[in-house]
């Protein structure tokens, strides 16, 4: 099956908001199997939209589009696709009842123009939205299939994931097994070298590489009649692949770098605390995005004078004097500091110069050390990154966490 996507919004075109929409709808297609060819963006034009249909159903067995749903006068992304495709609008019930009881429970007056939501494809198969208003959905016409999403992405990505998936995982035939292998320390090419071999000759089940922010992804995809025959083929091959790149490995189907600690911690009983300076919280704010952080992490501080450091950490001023703030003896007393202050199994300490400027004794912008206490002993890890301050901060999270994550993993579950 070959698919086309068409993201339809002039505040796309014009660069008002980012098309996330795309991106997730390619990992959900790709994790069915179905090939994804073509990407297009189209104002909120009725003839361009009509343009780029005409093209999209000679090329494409599959249509997705997104946005054009609303109640507004520029909403006419079902008109269109109706009228190409010669299906005619008819008011869906169901859906004008969801809609009304919206207003209703969120306690406004529900104008008459809401009403045109409700008006889709005859004999459509509908995708009930539970995150906004307008209702997704699906039709085959001329061989080809058509599913329609909302555009804002806190709508289409719920929807997708669940109706608009399930939909099209039965026009994919067959059960799409992936699951995600995480790997911290190797870079991508380093990576790619190692599964060469693995690689070239996987054909089911498949090896994806992929480059994420500041760290890689291998997804092991099979396809197979049943789920429990996709699964038996995936297996060898995550094990393959993880003897391969050994403990660059994180986890399996883990999520990311601070899910796989904070389950570390969690399942090990484990406290946490974090003392920062060039990072600015940023690793507090990644600790505490997942849900139930507080069973292991008992704080942090952001240190950025010496004075709080002296004060709040501990760290000598004969430390700082001699060495600097920005020293691994700093990031050494910071982390055993804020372990001690909180009462907490591990404790990190970050200091660096995140950048545009480095330090004055030359030491260039991007350095920085990531000191850990735990067990009574102190480590540090340098990093220099020095791709601007953005980039630096989020290496430097990274690297404390998968710091957090080995020491965890030396500690028997509880």
């Amino acid at each position: 099956m070959k698919a086309e996507m068409i993201a339809v919004g002039t505040e796309i075109l014009l660069g008002d908001i980012v098309n996330t929409d795309a991106q997730v709808i390619s990992l959900g297609l790709d994790e069915l199997g179905i090939d994804l060819f073509y990407q297009t963006v189209v104002g909120d034009n009725p003839e361009r939209l009509r343009a780029v249909l005409d093209i999209a159903r000679q090329r494409s067995d599959l249509i997705i589009t997104t946005g054009g749903l609303g109640p507004t006068l520029d909403d006419l992304t079902r008109e269109t696709i109706a009228e190409a495709f010669g299906k005619q609008l008819v008011l869906h019930q169901p859906s004008l009842r969801r809609i009304t009881a919206f207003f209703d429970r969120i306690g406004r007056e529900m104008t008459p123009n809401n009403i045109k939501q409700a008006m889709l494809p005859a004999d459509c198969t509908v995708l009930d939205n539970d995150w906004g208003t307008a209702p997704g959905c699906a039709f085959e016409a001329d061989g080809v299939h058509v599913l329609m999403l909302p555009g804002p992405p806190r709508e289409c990505t719920p929807l997708f994931r669940t109706a608009g998936m399930a939909y099209l995982a039965k026009l994919a035939g067959g059960t799409i097994v992936s699951h995600n292998i995480h790997i911290f320390g190797l870079g991508e090419s380093e990576m790619e070298d190692r599964l060469h071999d693995l690689m070239e000759g996987a054909r089911n089940p498949t090896l994806a590489p992929y480059a994420k922010d500041g760290e890689c992804l291998v997804r092991v995809t099979a396809k197979a009649d049943t789920r429990e025959q996709a699964e038996q083929l995936t297996a060898p091959a995550v094990r393959q692949v993880c003897d391969a790149l050994g403990d660059a490995v994180y986890g399996v189907d883990v999520g990311s770098l601070e899910q796989a600690a904070a389950d570390a911690l969690t399942a090990r009983g484990l406290t946490l605390s974090v003392a920062e300076s060039c990072t600015g919280g940023l690793l507090s704010k990644r600790i505490t995005d997942i849900a139930g952080a507080s069973r292991f992490y008992k704080g942090g501080a952001c240190t950025y004078c010496n004075e709080i450091k002296m004060k709040i950490l501990g760290v000598k001023k004969q430390t700082l004097d001699r060495y600097t703030a920005v020293s691994v003896q700093t990031a050494e007393e910071m982390a055993r500091g804020i372990a001690q202050a909180y009462g907490t199994d591990i404790g990190i300490g970050i200091t660096g110069y995140a950048g545009p400027d480095g330090g004055e004794d030359g030491t260039p912008a991007g350095t920085i050390h990531i000191g850990m206490y735990c067990a009574g002993e102190t480590q540090v890890r340098t990093i220099c990154s020095p791709r601007g301050r953005e980039t630096a901060r989020r290496d430097a999270a990274n690297h404390a966490l998968d710091l957090i994550l080995r020491a965890a993993k030396k500690y028997p579950k509880s």
